[in-house]
């Protein structure tokens, strides 16, 4: 099977954060960051909870208002510090670009077309695209109203409620060989709570045993990182998509350099068809 990227990659929002001193764990992001080529694509969350503690640190309190404003909010602030950090570790022989997504480029054809065009133009441009879900102008009320009215002409709708499922619908639209999930914990677990029970393979010897080996998975998966998380279960449920057109899927602690991750050196869950 012929693939045209290598690699897309996704951290998430609690794997970037050093939790001891509350900030950005920049040591983490540095390395990560000094991997990143083209060829890979990075889909990244932590704009609001980047932009909670810049805001906290610079006013001394949290924002004040309903939930969705203040996500907008620190959303908003959260994104240049993103990119700015990103840009100082990625090596300056490559050109960076962000891009910020919503459901809406995944579920118009015309819209989709553009997004991986460009994607794929990046690649042969010696640039390396940084991507987010648009969560400053994206209300959820909006986005549910906008969801609801594509469902009725639709069989099936990309919603990007969370990264999991933006950096999936990526894969899927470049042809990754590759979808890399970056996490705070080595993987799927049989039990959370005891880091014996990692799971470190789940395939099949064709993509529909893969994913009936991915559901049985699913109900050992309870609980997420974080308030609004989805947790392990909607990352299994997200990645099949990506399974389906024969990109191999690794669930992996941020821990770990892409590199060991990538051949094998370390801990991780590994989906693929044999």
């Amino acid at each position: 099977m012929k693939f045209d990227i290598e690699l897309v990659g996704k951290i998430g929002s609690m794997a970037l954060i050093n939790k001891e001193n509350n900030i950005l764990d920049y040591t983490l992001i540095a390395r990560l960051s000094s991997e990143l080529k083209p060829g890979y694509i990075w889909v990244t969350s932590g704009a609001a909870e980047t932009g909670r503690l810049d805001y906290i640190k610079r006013n001394g309190k949290e924002l004040e208002g309903s939930p969705e404003d203040v996500k907008t909010d620190y959303a908003a602030q959260g994104q240049s510090i993103l990119m700015e950090t990103y840009r100082q570790y990625v090596d300056s022989k490559y050109s960076l670009r962000q891009v910020l997504v919503e459901h809406q480029h995944f579920n118009d054809e015309q819209k989709r077309e553009h997004l991986k065009a460009m994607l794929l133009r990046s690649k042969e441009q010696n640039a390396i695209p940084i991507i987010n879900y648009n969560d400053a102008v994206s209300t959820e009320e909006s986005r549910r109203f906008e969801i609801q009215s594509l469902k009725a002409d639709h069989k099936k709708v990309v919603e990007c409620v969370d990264n999991d499922e933006t950096a999936t619908q990526i894969a899927c639209l470049v042809k990754a060989e590759t979808l890399l999930i970056l996490t705070s914990t080595d993987g799927i677990y049989k039990d959370s709570s005891d880091p014996t029970t990692l799971i470190k393979e789940i395939s099949g010897k064709d993509v529909y045993e893969v994913l009936d080996n991915i559901n049985e998975c699913e109900n050992y998966c309870n609980g997420a990182s974080r308030k609004g998380a989805n947790g392990a279960r909607a990352k299994l449920e997200y990645i099949k998509d990506a399974v389906k057109v024969g990109t191999r899927v690794i669930i992996a602690s941020a821990k770990y350099s892409i590199k060991d991750i990538l051949s094998g050196k370390v801990n991780a869950t590994r989906i693929f068809v044999k």
